[in-house]
Formats: structure tokens, C-alpha cells, sequence
């Protein structure tokens, strides 16, 4: 596959899609060029494409079986993939990656107990800890001048700490800022879980996610001692642009907290498949490798493109380029502009929709995160419009 593939533009108006059929709702108007919305307007692989049509052949749609041919096919792309050894009873599959954030606060924190997580991070981190009555504790990231977030380890060891403190949310690679966590890091982080009692649920769906040019990304769990309290989310939809299809997999080795987690989701009734999310999940980790190697190639074009221009020729923005995902994190604090204002710059003078940077925490007052995973000629839309909205501005 070549780029060309991914520069077809693709239709998605009117196909009940979130980021473009919610656009009047969100942003007031139906016209804004949308990039906010974490999928990408690219064509799943053909494979999976092809596997949910073969099994929309056959006509009842009935409950469904988790097949051995699945876990084989996840076993084998994080073996080969990551270098990443599970074992097929670790496995646990799950109805979605936010799903097993809310169900990790029920399982491993009483009402009131405390769940770190590491702003800015993805919304769902603060929801899933306040909609189940935990208390969020706060372990933001610190960014150096050039826009390079870190973890603050010593801050982390000090939350974990607190009595009130039993669960870590950790988001691998980073959404939104982009960053692949070192081995050094990640060797800290289950120092300080272990010496705390911590559960960590590892969010590492945007695995898959990193790019040619940058530190490949690291397993948490293949740094982890036999007795770590560790879950690993995991999923295909991010990597092959299927996230409508709303399955996941959670990797548990310790059996007791296996049983918690999928007495959460027992108690709760979750559906966790159907018979076209098997299908897809499945053909995506058996035949998907050669188009996410093709994406990546893409995404990186789009990445180093996005970067070059904001420099170059959009004055009061800066960015860097992340390491991870496909998501850019837009730092707007030069444009001098409250949180209001910033979205009302991008909506109604730029036509622009994107995700405002506070919906991730008080530490992304003054941010907004771009989605690149769209069309080179999009991107080019894109910023074409920010510039002249700066010009008029």
C-alpha cells in the first residue's frame, strides 16, 4: 500500500459518525473542518473490511463465541510486535479501553479512595474516577521549554504515598502530548506501585502508535516482576481505525484480580462482543501488520508536515512532534487568548473543530489537540485556515 491510499478522501458525512455528523451539536456550525474526534479518515485494512463482509454473509447475527483463532492472533502480533509473551488464561476481553478504566475504580478502589492520574491526559482518566466516586489525585506532567513532557516521579511517589492512594492510571504512549515513555521511566513508575501497593492499569492502546523515527514503544508489563499489580489494556482500534467496533482486551496475569475485573464487568451486564467485533479484531492483529507499517509511514509524513508548518508560518502557536499516536498537541498560549476565546479563534474564525486542551485538565489551559490522521491535502486545509484567520485576527 502505498501513500496514495491514504490520500483518497473519504466520505464519512451522514455514516452516523461522531466527528463529522456531531459537528453542529459540538461546535455550533457544520462546516468546520473536523479534527478532534481520536479516529482516522482512512479505510480500515482490507482484511478486516474483507472479515466482517464474509461474516455478514451468513444471516443470524446471534451470540457469539470468542474464538481460539483470536487470542492466537493477539498472542502472536504482541509477540512479534512488542516481544511481548501472553499467556492465553491472562486474557480477559473487555467492551472497550474506557469501559476497563471505570471497571479498574470499582475493582481495586472503594468510594473515596484515591486514583492517580497524570494530566493532561485523556478525559475519560478523570471521568472514569469521578463517576464512580474515587477521588481523582492529581500527578501532572512537566513540559521543558521546548514543549518535552516528562513524568514528575518524585510528585508520583509522594501521591502514591497517600493512604487514600490504591490505583494509577497510566497512559502509554501519552494522549494527548504524544510522549513514548522510556524504559528508565516506566522501571520507576512499578518501583514506586510496588513500594505503595498500587494497582496500575496500563492504557497502552495507541501501542501500535509510534513512530519509524522515534524510541519504540515498551510494554509495562514486560518490566514487571511475577507479583506486580498490573493490568494492560489493550486494542486494535486504534491501529487499524476501528474503534466503532467497540472491543478490547485486557492482559491480567494475577488470577485475583483477573476475577475482580470481570466481576465488574458480570455485574454490570457489559456486552463485550458481537460477531462483527470478533471479526474484525481478529483479522486486524493476523493480517493488519503490513498496512500499520504503510500508516505509520504516512502518519509521520503528516506529523513532520504539521510541524514544519506551524514554525514556519503560524505565528503565536507552537508544537512539537510527538513520538506517539496520531494526535498533535497544539500549544496556542502565544495567541494571549483565555480558554473561550481560543475556541471561538478555531471555530468561528478558522472553521476549525478541535479538541480544546482544557477537556484534559487545568494543565492544558491554552492548548488544543490536532488529529492528523486525515488526508495530507485536509491538512494542508487546515492550516491554509488558521494562518488566515491569524492574518485577520
Amino acid at each position: 500500500m502505498n501513500g496514495s491510499v491514504f490520500d483518497q478522501p473519504i466520505a464519512r458525512e451522514h455514516t452516523c459518525s461522531v466527528k463529522f455528523d456531531a459537528r453542529k451539536a459540538v461546535f455550533g456550525r457544520d462546516d468546520v473542518i473536523p479534527a478532534w474526534v481520536a479516529d482516522m479518515d482512512f479505510p480500515a485494512p482490507e482484511a478486516v473490511t474483507r472479515a466482517l463482509t464474509e461474516r455478514a454473509q451468513h444471516p443470524v447475527y446471534g451470540y457469539t463465541l470468542f474464538p481460539d483463532s483470536l487470542y492466537e492472533a493477539m498472542i502472536q502480533w504482541f509477540e512479534s510486535r512488542h516481544g511481548w509473551s501472553i499467556q492465553r488464561d491472562w486474557i480477559v476481553m473487555a467492551p472497550g479501553v474506557v469501559p476497563s478504566l471505570n471497571a479498574a475504580c470499582l475493582a481495586f478502589a472503594q468510594p473515596g479512595e484515591g486514583v492517580i492520574i497524570q494530566p493532561p491526559v485523556y478525559p475519560p482518566f478523570f471521568s472514569s474516577v469521578r463517576d464512580t466516586g474515587r477521588t481523582v489525585i492529581e500527578n501532572p506532567l512537566m513540559a521543558d521549554e521546548t514543549g518535552d513532557y516528562r513524568m514528575d516521579l518524585e510528585h508520583l511517589e509522594q501521591c502514591a504515598a497517600r493512604l487514600e492512594a490504591k490505583v494509577l492510571l497510566l497512559c502509554s504512549p501519552h494522549n494527548p502530548v504524544g510522549r513514548v515513555w522510556r524504559e528508565a521511566e516506566l522501571v520507576q513508575v512499578l518501583d514506586i506501585a510496588r513500594r505503595h501497593g498500587l494497582v496500575v492499569l496500563s492504557d497502552e492502546i495507541h501501542c501500535d502508535l509510534t513512530y519509524p523515527d522515534k524510541p519504540a514503544h515498551r510494554v509495562l508489563a514486560t518490566l514487571a516482576e511475577g507479583d506486580d499489580a498490573l493490568i494492560t489494556a489493550v486494542a486494535p482500534s486504534k491501529t487499524f481505525n476501528m474503534p466503532g467496533l467497540g472491543l478490547s482486551a485486557l492482559v491480567i496475569p494475577d488470577p485475583e484480580r483477573r476475577k475482580a475485573m470481570k466481576t465488574v464487568f458480570e455485574r454490570l451486564h457489559l456486552p463485550q462482543c458481537n460477531p462483527f467485533s470478533i471479526a474484525g479484531f481478529e483479522a486486524g492483529y493476523r493480517h493488519g501488520g503490513s498496512w500499520r507499517d504503510d500508516l505509520m509511514a504516512y502518519l509521520k509524513g503528516n506529523r513532520d508536515f504539521v510541524v514544519q508548518e506551524v514554525d514556519r508560518r503560524l505565528t503565536g502557536i507552537r508544537t512539537s512532534a510527538p513520538e506517539g499516536t496520531y494526535l498533535i498537541w497544539l500549544d496556542c498560549r502565544g495567541l494571549k487568548l483565555d480558554d473561550t476565546a481560543l475556541k471561538r479563534f478555531f471555530v468561528q474564525q478558522a472553521g476549525i473543530g478541535l479538541n480544546p486542551g482544557l477537556s484534559f485538565g487545568s494543565q492544558g489551559s491554552g492548548f488544543m489537540r490536532l488529529n492528523i490522521g486525515c488526508p495530507r491535502a485536509v491538512l494542508a486545509q487546515i492550516l491554509d485556515r488558521i494562518e488566515v484567520a491569524l492574518q485577520g485576527s
